[in-house]
């Protein structure tokens, strides 16, 4: 590993250890919530990635980096061995993670996401929150104002702008668009190791029922590399699960951990 900034993280409670990885234009004031949860059984973790939240940024975004990122983190924290979330990018993060350094991590949660390539839509997103002009706006509302006619819906646009910040009098971004968009192939895709790398970890796959990011070709994928999975579904959940349906995540997660 070579040497670098750590990430920003956030601890809650105590015991043993537990990581949580965001998805992509996350961060770890998403998880929060459920962070203050599992903390009543682990020393909770949430990881802000790099490009995101408080995290440093760097023109380099790949899944290699960020996993030597996450080893960082663990070294400095002087954890021998932890379980593990990722969400999306985060549990591809994960999963590179776990491949490079097995020792690490004693258990995997990936949620609703693959060991796969994915094809991306997100330059419809991208470009137009590169066109803002932020040295002209005065207001998160402004920001809003410029996107909407881009970014239609509602929910998506304030969970893109809660990457907006103000500091002294001016705004600026916690996600490096720039960055990430250059290197969108690396972040949907997955790293082309040997076809026969296995993953021995026990780890549960948890997919929203109505997300289509784990089907039946993911499904395979993820029984031909590990070893020791089990698949579950969340009902009544699309792709962020673990805020559309947190109490039945918390629950499903910690039968799993326990």
């Amino acid at each position: 590993m070579q040497s670098q900034a750590l990430l920003h993280y956030n601890q809650f409670g105590s015991g043993e250890p537990l990581v949580i990885l965001h998805g992509l234009f996350g961060s770890s004031k998403n998880w929060q919530s459920l962070a203050k949860q599992f903390a009543e059984h682990y020393q909770v973790y949430t990881v802000d990635i790099r490009n995101h939240g408080a995290s440093f940024h760097d023109p380099v975004m790949n899944y290699d980096v960020m996993a030597d990122d996450l080893a960082r983190l663990m070294q400095h924290l002087d954890i021998q061995s932890s379980r593990i979330i990722g969400h999306s990018m985060g549990g591809k993060i994960a999963m590179v993670a776990a491949i490079k350094y097995p020792q690490l991590f004693s258990q995997l949660v990936i949620a609703d996401i693959a060991p796969v390539s994915y094809h991306h839509d997100h330059d419809n997103l991208i470009e137009p929150i590169l066109a803002v002009r932020l040295d002209e706006v005065t207001s998160r509302a402004d920001v809003d104002s410029a996107l909407k006619p881009s970014i239609v819906d509602p929910m998506l646009r304030g969970f893109l702008l809660q990457n907006l910040h103000k500091e002294n009098d001016s705004w600026r971004w916690k996600v490096n668009w720039a960055a990430i968009d250059r290197q969108m192939q690396d972040i949907t895709g997955f790293p082309g190791y040997e076809s026969n790398w296995l993953i021995n970890t026990p780890s549960l796959f948890i997919r929203g029922e109505n997300s289509n990011y784990v089907g039946d070709a993911e499904i395979a994928a993820i029984e031909a590399h590990f070893g020791q999975a089990s698949i579950e579904t969340l009902k009544n959940a699309g792709h962020w699960l673990h805020a559309e349906q947190p109490r039945l995540f918390l629950q499903k997660v910690l039968q799993f951990l326990d």
